[in-house]
């Protein structure tokens, strides 16, 4: 063999020996992000341990994870994972909104070893920036794009270079995946925790509601709330002030979920504090009313209907908050309106409420309701409305108070078929025998 066919031989075994190095290299590190990924659990280690990985075998100063943050209504990338040998470099910020930009609009990688004379980013770097060299990659899983991996500042003269970029693009491949998953996990972990907190909030709710009935010698009382979610924002309630009167409320919240739920709860304490102490139904709802503005937020309110039954004598002597108009029913007669009353609880302080009057004769009916009954509607947006409201306690007014709850309730269903419930439906009966 001639000299010069050895020392081609020989240049094409070292070439074959550093390509070999390289794809060892490659495989080690794609391997050590595996076996490592496969202990981590959570999403925060994960990308942690992908940037340390990446800082380590590209020999850059700092790295980061820039995920999509999919509850942004503009397609936007937040930081979630960053690291740097040295805490005084930072990635400025409008480098780091047009490195976004540009992922967003490529998804392709991204490779740059003289950051100021990139005329892609030139014009958003200020004199004295830390950063000089870029090598970026999307992070894409099933078309979609969650964010980006990149390393930035490369420790030698050369910069990064063109194998690398391609190493960067197959860890953000493979990447892509688990931190996908592991998204998910930590989402539905969130979810089950959600559930279970709910599932508490809703015992706890339904606790504070009548257990049982009032028993007074000649009436039939009952009452019924369906949270239209977990937990919701109507309520009722039955207060023994003595032996002969009973307190009769039924309120309605703004909003639902556990927001109206704390705030149900909050009303249910400070009305009941007010009913005990004797107050006729007007000074409790301005009272209470007094005690609830301060604490509540603007746009917050609380709608509520308040009734002192003496049973002895049949008077009712009520004050309402801005709450749905309660019907009476008289054997033989049209169903009539518990008119008057004041504005919800909780709009401003100082708030007066007009009370009034009604004496239940035997026979008679008395029925409050929250909206999420009234309001209830079919799949083509019509209303269950007070005419059909009236015309089941109506046609069912010999049932007992429970099952005439039970009919509404049964009537509203109906009438929506398969439409979602869209607010809470609280009812309470009266009846006297």
């Amino acid at each position: 063999m001639s000299d010069a066919k050895r020392e081609a031989h020989i240049r094409r075994l070292e070439e074959e020996n550093r390509e070999l190095k390289v794809a060892v290299e490659e495989l080690t590190i794609l391997n050590d992000i595996s076996m490592a990924i496969s202990a981590a659990w959570s999403l925060e280690d994960i990308m942690e341990l992908i940037v340390r990985k990446c800082i380590k075998h590209f020999k850059a100063e700092q790295g980061s994870v820039m995920l999509h943050d999919p509850d942004q209504e503009q397609d936007d990338f937040h930081t979630m994972i960053r690291r740097a040998d040295n805490s005084d470099d930072v990635l400025p910020y409008r480098l780091g909104m047009q490195l976004r930009g540009w992922m967003l609009k490529y998804q392709k990688s991204l490779l740059i070893n003289d950051l100021g004379a990139d005329p892609r980013f030139k014009m958003v770097l200020e004199k004295g920036e830390p950063i000089h060299s870029v090598l970026s990659a999307p992070l894409l899983y099933k078309g979609r794009m969650l964010g980006s991996l990149n390393v930035f500042n490369k420790r030698s003269e050369t910069g990064f270079t063109e194998p690398e970029k391609r190493l960067l693009a197959i860890i953000a491949t493979e990447s892509a995946q688990v931190i996908e998953n592991a998204r998910l996990y930590e989402e539905a972990q969130a979810l089950s925790l959600i559930q279970k907190e709910m599932k508490l909030a809703y015992k706890i709710q339904m606790g504070l509601l009548p257990q049982e009935a009032p028993d007074i010698a000649g009436y039939d009382i009952w009452g019924r709330s369906i949270p239209a979610k977990a937990v919701g924002g109507d309520y009722y309630d039955f207060v023994r002030i003595n032996d002969d009167r009973v307190g009769i409320c039924l309120g309605d919240v703004s909003g639902k979920g556990m927001p109206a739920a704390l705030l149900m709860a909050n009303v249910h304490a400070t009305l009941r504090g007010q009913i005990l102490q004797g107050l006729c139904p007007g000074d409790c709802l301005e009272r209470s009313n007094d005690h609830l503005v301060p604490s509540m937020d603007p746009g917050r309110f609380v709608t509520l209907f308040y009734a002192a039954l003496d049973g002895s004598t049949g008077e009712v002597c009520y004050a309402n908050a801005g709450h749905n108009y309660p019907f009476v029913f008289k054997p033989g007669k049209e169903a009539t309106r518990l008119g008057g009353g004041g504005v919800a609880l909780g709009c401003m302080k100082g708030t007066c409420y007009t009370e009034g009057r009604l004496t239940m004769a035997p026979g008679d009916i008395l029925l409050l309701y929250s909206d999420g009954i009234t309001e209830a509607v079919d799949k083509n947006e019509n209303l269950f409305g007070e005419e059909r409201l009236a015309e089941v306690v109506t046609g069912n007014r010999e049932a007992t108070a429970e099952h005439l709850i039970e009919k509404i309730v049964e009537a509203v269903r109906l009438h929506s078929d398969e439409s979602a419930q869209m607010d809470d439906m609280t009812a309470v009966v009266v009846r006297r025998g």
